[in-house]
Protein backbone atom coordinates (compact mmCIF):
# COMPACT_ATOMS: atom_id res chain seq x y z
CA UNK A 1 0.00 0.00 0.00
CA UNK A 2 2.96 2.57 1.01
CA UNK A 3 4.42 1.95 -2.56
CA UNK A 4 1.67 2.39 -4.35
CA UNK A 5 1.27 5.83 -3.00
CA UNK A 6 4.95 6.69 -3.85
CA UNK A 7 4.22 5.37 -6.63
CA UNK A 8 1.22 7.98 -7.23
CA UNK A 9 3.36 10.63 -6.02
CA UNK A 10 6.38 10.01 -8.31
CA UNK A 11 3.97 10.04 -11.73
CA UNK A 12 2.35 13.28 -10.00
CA UNK A 13 5.91 14.80 -9.65
CA UNK A 14 6.49 13.67 -13.15
CA UNK A 15 3.39 15.32 -14.23
CA UNK A 16 4.11 18.35 -12.75
CA UNK A 17 7.35 18.23 -14.08
CA UNK A 18 6.07 18.22 -17.63
CA UNK A 19 3.78 20.75 -17.69
CA UNK A 20 6.05 23.04 -16.36
CA UNK A 21 8.27 22.49 -19.27
CA UNK A 22 5.39 21.96 -21.97
CA UNK A 23 4.68 25.89 -20.33
CA UNK A 24 8.18 26.80 -20.88
CA UNK A 25 8.06 25.83 -24.50
CA UNK A 26 6.36 28.60 -25.10
CA UNK A 27 9.26 31.02 -24.78
CA UNK A 28 10.67 31.25 -28.01
CA UNK A 29 14.32 31.54 -26.46
CA UNK A 30 13.30 27.93 -24.50
CA UNK A 31 12.28 26.49 -27.31
CA UNK A 32 15.31 27.59 -29.19
CA UNK A 33 17.24 26.24 -26.29
CA UNK A 34 15.87 22.59 -26.83
CA UNK A 35 15.40 22.71 -30.58
CA UNK A 36 19.25 23.29 -31.13
CA UNK A 37 20.45 20.38 -28.85
CA UNK A 38 17.81 18.39 -29.57
CA UNK A 39 16.96 18.04 -26.27
CA UNK A 40 13.57 15.42 -25.58
CA UNK A 41 10.66 15.68 -24.30
CA UNK A 42 11.64 13.69 -21.64
CA UNK A 43 14.87 14.81 -21.04
CA UNK A 44 13.64 18.19 -21.07
CA UNK A 45 11.40 17.69 -18.34
CA UNK A 46 13.75 16.28 -16.14
CA UNK A 47 15.87 19.33 -16.71
CA UNK A 48 13.55 21.77 -16.83
CA UNK A 49 14.82 24.02 -14.18
CA UNK A 50 18.53 24.27 -15.57
CA UNK A 51 16.98 24.72 -18.30
CA UNK A 52 15.16 27.38 -17.11
CA UNK A 53 18.46 29.20 -16.01
CA UNK A 54 20.06 29.13 -19.38
CA UNK A 55 17.46 30.47 -21.59
CA UNK A 56 16.96 33.32 -19.00
CA UNK A 57 20.75 34.33 -19.53
CA UNK A 58 20.87 33.87 -23.29
CA UNK A 59 17.48 35.93 -23.16
CA UNK A 60 19.05 38.51 -21.05
CA UNK A 61 21.99 38.70 -23.30
CA UNK A 62 20.08 39.06 -26.53
CA UNK A 63 18.94 42.79 -24.97
CA UNK A 64 22.58 43.66 -23.62
CA UNK A 65 24.65 46.50 -25.21
CA UNK A 66 27.64 46.15 -22.97
CA UNK A 67 29.06 44.63 -19.53
CA UNK A 68 28.40 47.65 -17.93
CA UNK A 69 24.61 46.09 -18.27
CA UNK A 70 24.97 42.64 -18.02
CA UNK A 71 22.45 40.97 -15.84
CA UNK A 72 23.88 37.19 -15.34
CA UNK A 73 24.82 35.76 -12.05
CA UNK A 74 28.38 36.15 -13.63
CA UNK A 75 29.24 39.78 -15.31
CA UNK A 76 29.81 38.82 -18.85
CA UNK A 77 29.57 35.12 -18.87
CA UNK A 78 26.36 32.87 -19.64
CA UNK A 79 25.26 29.57 -19.11
CA UNK A 80 25.25 26.90 -21.59
CA UNK A 81 24.33 23.83 -21.85
CA UNK A 82 26.20 20.57 -21.74
CA UNK A 83 23.99 17.58 -22.23
CA UNK A 84 25.15 14.52 -21.24
CA UNK A 85 22.88 11.35 -21.79
CA UNK A 86 19.64 12.17 -19.09
CA UNK A 87 21.68 15.01 -17.38
CA UNK A 88 21.87 18.69 -18.52
CA UNK A 89 25.16 20.33 -16.71
CA UNK A 90 25.58 24.01 -17.66
CA UNK A 91 29.23 26.10 -17.73
CA UNK A 92 29.82 29.17 -17.68
CA UNK A 93 31.44 30.62 -21.10
CA UNK A 94 32.68 34.57 -22.13
CA UNK A 95 30.38 36.73 -24.25
CA UNK A 96 31.31 38.56 -26.86
CA UNK A 97 32.01 41.83 -24.69
CA UNK A 98 33.69 40.02 -22.14
CA UNK A 99 35.94 38.82 -25.06
CA UNK A 100 36.86 41.64 -26.50
CA UNK A 101 37.53 43.55 -22.60
CA UNK A 102 39.83 40.18 -22.46
CA UNK A 103 41.97 41.08 -25.66
CA UNK A 104 41.75 44.94 -24.89
CA UNK A 105 43.60 44.15 -21.73
CA UNK A 106 46.33 42.02 -23.43
CA UNK A 107 46.71 43.98 -25.70
CA UNK A 108 47.52 46.51 -22.74
CA UNK A 109 49.96 44.48 -20.82
CA UNK A 110 51.70 44.00 -24.31
CA UNK A 111 51.73 47.79 -24.89
CA UNK A 112 52.79 48.49 -21.14
CA UNK A 113 56.20 48.45 -20.91
CA UNK A 114 56.50 50.88 -24.53
CA UNK A 115 53.99 52.98 -22.43
CA UNK A 116 56.39 53.19 -19.37
CA UNK A 117 59.50 54.81 -22.03
CA UNK A 118 57.58 56.87 -23.88
CA UNK A 119 58.27 59.99 -24.53
CA UNK A 120 58.21 63.16 -26.36
CA UNK A 121 60.80 61.95 -28.96
CA UNK A 122 58.69 59.00 -29.49
CA UNK A 123 55.69 61.01 -30.51
CA UNK A 124 54.28 60.46 -34.17
CA UNK A 125 53.96 64.06 -35.16
CA UNK A 126 52.66 63.40 -39.05
CA UNK A 127 49.48 62.37 -38.04
CA UNK A 128 47.84 65.74 -38.95
CA UNK A 129 44.75 64.30 -36.94
CA UNK A 130 47.05 64.74 -33.69
CA UNK A 131 48.75 67.76 -33.98
CA UNK A 132 46.34 69.82 -31.35
CA UNK A 133 46.47 67.62 -28.72
CA UNK A 134 50.19 67.45 -29.06
CA UNK A 135 50.36 71.02 -28.94
CA UNK A 136 48.43 71.34 -25.97
CA UNK A 137 50.47 68.47 -24.47
CA UNK A 138 53.83 70.40 -25.15
CA UNK A 139 52.18 73.57 -23.66
CA UNK A 140 51.38 71.91 -20.77
CA UNK A 141 54.74 70.54 -19.69
CA UNK A 142 56.19 73.79 -20.81
CA UNK A 143 53.63 75.57 -17.99
CA UNK A 144 53.86 72.92 -15.72
CA UNK A 145 54.79 73.39 -11.75
CA UNK A 146 53.94 71.99 -8.73
CA UNK A 147 52.34 74.44 -7.29
CA UNK A 148 50.07 75.51 -10.56
CA UNK A 149 46.60 74.78 -10.17
CA UNK A 150 46.82 73.47 -13.94
CA UNK A 151 44.02 71.25 -15.30
CA UNK A 152 44.34 67.86 -16.87
CA UNK A 153 43.10 66.69 -19.87
CA UNK A 154 39.96 64.17 -20.88
CA UNK A 155 41.52 62.67 -24.25
CA UNK A 156 39.06 60.57 -26.25
CA UNK A 157 38.58 59.35 -29.37
CA UNK A 158 39.17 56.23 -31.85
CA UNK A 159 40.31 52.97 -30.53
CA UNK A 160 44.16 52.84 -31.32
CA UNK A 161 44.91 56.39 -31.42
CA UNK A 162 47.60 56.50 -29.29
CA UNK A 163 45.84 58.49 -26.68
CA UNK A 164 47.52 56.62 -23.60
CA UNK A 165 50.67 57.13 -25.24
CA UNK A 166 50.61 61.09 -25.61
CA UNK A 167 49.68 60.91 -22.03
CA UNK A 168 51.87 58.63 -20.98
CA UNK A 169 54.82 60.80 -22.97
CA UNK A 170 53.96 63.52 -20.97
CA UNK A 171 53.98 62.37 -17.33
CA UNK A 172 57.23 60.09 -18.32
CA UNK A 173 58.86 63.84 -19.10
CA UNK A 174 57.55 65.35 -16.00
CA UNK A 175 58.20 62.85 -13.74
CA UNK A 176 62.36 62.42 -15.56
CA UNK A 177 62.49 66.13 -16.03
CA UNK A 178 60.62 68.21 -13.30
CA UNK A 179 60.46 65.35 -10.55
CA UNK A 180 57.32 65.05 -10.32
CA UNK A 181 55.43 62.22 -8.83
CA UNK A 182 52.43 60.48 -10.92
CA UNK A 183 49.96 57.56 -11.13
CA UNK A 184 49.26 55.69 -14.24
CA UNK A 185 46.59 53.32 -13.71
CA UNK A 186 44.29 50.97 -16.34
CA UNK A 187 40.86 51.65 -14.46
CA UNK A 188 38.92 48.42 -15.22
CA UNK A 189 42.28 46.53 -13.41
CA UNK A 190 42.09 49.49 -10.98
CA UNK A 191 38.51 48.28 -9.66
CA UNK A 192 39.30 44.35 -9.76
CA UNK A 193 42.78 45.13 -7.49
CA UNK A 194 41.06 47.46 -5.02
CA UNK A 195 38.55 44.53 -4.63
CA UNK A 196 40.95 41.53 -4.57
CA UNK A 197 43.12 43.10 -1.75
CA UNK A 198 40.90 45.06 1.30
CA UNK A 199 43.52 45.28 3.07
CA UNK A 200 45.85 47.60 1.47
CA UNK A 201 42.31 49.73 0.23
CA UNK A 202 42.41 52.64 2.10
CA UNK A 203 46.50 53.05 1.48
CA UNK A 204 45.34 53.18 -2.22
CA UNK A 205 42.92 55.21 -2.20
CA UNK A 206 44.58 58.17 0.06
CA UNK A 207 47.40 57.60 -2.63
CA UNK A 208 45.31 57.83 -5.86
CA UNK A 209 43.29 60.63 -3.82
CA UNK A 210 46.60 62.67 -2.85
CA UNK A 211 49.56 61.84 -5.32
CA UNK A 212 50.71 64.94 -8.00
CA UNK A 213 49.43 63.77 -11.19
CA UNK A 214 46.72 61.00 -11.63
CA UNK A 215 45.71 59.27 -15.36
CA UNK A 216 43.06 57.17 -15.22
CA UNK A 217 43.10 55.27 -18.51
CA UNK A 218 40.54 53.21 -19.98
CA UNK A 219 37.85 54.66 -18.25
CA UNK A 220 34.35 53.32 -19.72
CA UNK A 221 35.98 50.29 -20.55
CA UNK A 222 34.85 48.79 -16.74
CA UNK A 223 31.63 47.51 -15.78
CA UNK A 224 29.78 49.53 -13.94
CA UNK A 225 28.65 48.96 -10.62
CA UNK A 226 27.78 51.82 -7.94
CA UNK A 227 30.90 51.15 -5.79
CA UNK A 228 32.76 51.34 -8.61
CA UNK A 229 31.41 54.70 -9.63
CA UNK A 230 30.00 56.09 -6.16
CA UNK A 231 32.67 54.95 -3.62
CA UNK A 232 36.16 54.66 -5.59
CA UNK A 233 35.60 57.12 -8.74
CA UNK A 234 33.77 59.78 -6.87
CA UNK A 235 35.75 59.82 -3.90
CA UNK A 236 38.95 59.72 -5.82
CA UNK A 237 37.39 62.49 -8.04
CA UNK A 238 35.82 64.82 -5.32
CA UNK A 239 39.59 64.59 -3.36
CA UNK A 240 41.38 65.72 -5.87
CA UNK A 241 38.94 68.53 -6.99
CA UNK A 242 38.98 69.97 -3.39
CA UNK A 243 43.29 69.66 -3.58
CA UNK A 244 43.20 70.99 -7.00
CA UNK A 245 45.23 68.16 -8.33
CA UNK A 246 45.93 67.52 -12.06
CA UNK A 247 44.37 64.33 -13.26
CA UNK A 248 44.05 62.92 -16.74
CA UNK A 249 41.45 60.76 -18.42
CA UNK A 250 41.91 58.27 -21.35
CA UNK A 251 38.46 56.96 -22.64
CA UNK A 252 37.12 55.83 -26.15
CA UNK A 253 33.70 57.50 -24.59
CA UNK A 254 32.56 61.04 -25.28
CA UNK A 255 32.12 62.69 -21.87
CA UNK A 256 28.32 62.65 -22.70
CA UNK A 257 28.57 58.87 -23.44
CA UNK A 258 30.60 58.00 -20.45
CA UNK A 259 28.20 60.02 -18.38
CA UNK A 260 25.02 57.61 -19.72
CA UNK A 261 27.09 54.57 -19.21
CA UNK A 262 27.56 55.86 -15.58
CA UNK A 263 24.02 56.45 -15.11
CA UNK A 264 23.28 52.61 -15.79
CA UNK A 265 24.27 50.12 -13.12
CA UNK A 266 22.65 46.69 -12.61
CA UNK A 267 20.62 48.63 -9.54
CA UNK A 268 18.81 50.76 -12.16
CA UNK A 269 19.31 53.95 -13.55
CA UNK A 270 21.06 56.36 -11.57
CA UNK A 271 21.39 59.84 -13.85
CA UNK A 272 22.15 62.09 -10.62
CA UNK A 273 24.78 60.02 -9.43
CA UNK A 274 26.21 59.77 -13.12
CA UNK A 275 26.25 63.58 -13.33
CA UNK A 276 27.98 64.39 -10.08
CA UNK A 277 30.98 62.32 -11.47
CA UNK A 278 30.77 64.05 -14.93
CA UNK A 279 30.85 67.72 -13.28
CA UNK A 280 33.95 66.84 -11.43
CA UNK A 281 35.96 65.33 -14.61
CA UNK A 282 34.95 68.18 -15.80
CA UNK A 283 36.04 70.70 -13.58
CA UNK A 284 39.50 68.61 -13.49
CA UNK A 285 40.00 68.54 -17.50
CA UNK A 286 40.39 70.19 -20.17
CA UNK A 287 38.26 67.86 -23.04
CA UNK A 288 39.29 66.70 -26.41
CA UNK A 289 39.22 64.38 -28.96
CA UNK A 290 41.82 62.25 -30.95
CA UNK A 291 40.45 60.43 -34.26
CA UNK A 292 43.22 58.70 -35.78
CA UNK A 293 44.58 55.95 -37.47
CA UNK A 294 45.06 52.87 -35.51
CA UNK A 295 48.67 53.19 -34.30
CA UNK A 296 48.66 49.23 -32.58
CA UNK A 297 48.46 47.57 -35.75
Amino acid sequence: MESLKDSRKVNEFKKELLKNYRDNMKDETFKELVNKFHISEEVGSINNSALEDIALELKNCSKCKGLYECKNKVIGHYLYPKVEGKIIDSIYVPCKFKKEQDRLLALKNTASKELLNARFENIDVKDKNRVEVIRWIKKFYDDFEIYKDMKGLYLHGSFGSGKSFLIYALLNEINLNKKVDFEALYFPDLLKTLKEDWDTYSEKMDRYSSVPILLLDDIGAEAVSEWGRDEVLGTILQSRMNNHLTTFFTSNLTIEELEQLLSSTKSGLDKVKARRIIERIKQLTVDMEIISNNKRV
